[in-house]
């Protein structure tokens, strides 16, 4: 079973870059995007990364925190993280908990063969800790401003 619009968000915990644990309950106050991505270093996941680490002043601004998570390691993670320059730390999900919360692991097709991986996707909390907005099958361009739109949106309402 996965979190819906409106519902709170179950608390979860996980390693994440920075030599850091991250738990959702402790952005209370905060809005927070969460968003999944297949793969360190492949473009998609570079290019959208990228987008958000050039807007993260912007979240900032509206009083949001930015937070990646894919499946692979901590040391890929960091290495990624240090090589893009990502202003914001990255989970590490090797046993898929969070993905799973979020439901976003998916049957994917690549080159003919069937493979379960991770559904680009982004999630919205708001400072209750209720799931506010999701995108699904994100494509990345312009997703970024999207992101940030509702954001701002959310935090004027709130």
């Amino acid at each position: 079973m996965s979190v819906s619009i409106g519902q709170h968000v179950p608390d979860f915990s996980a390693p994440a870059t920075g030599d850091t644990q991250i738990t959702l309950s402790e952005y209370r106050g905060q809005q927070v995007v969460i968003y999944f991505y297949p793969k360190d270093s492949t473009p998609g996941c570079t290019t959208e990364g990228g987008d958000f680490r050039d807007h993260k002043a912007d979240f900032e601004a509206a009083n949001t925190v930015i937070l990646g998570v894919s499946r692979d390691g901590l040391r890929a993670h960091e290495n990624f993280k240090a090589k893009q320059g990502f202003n914001f730390e990255l989970i590490s999900d090797k046993d898929e908990a969070v993905c799973q919360l979020f439901d976003v692991i998916k049957l994917k097709k690549l080159y003919g063969k069937e493979h379960l991986g991770i559904e680009r996707s982004t999630f919205l909390i708001d400072t209750d800790g209720k799931l506010a907005r999701e995108w699904r099958k994100v494509k990345v361009k312009g997703h970024v401003e999207e992101v940030l739109d509702a954001a701002r949106e959310l935090n004027t309402a709130s």
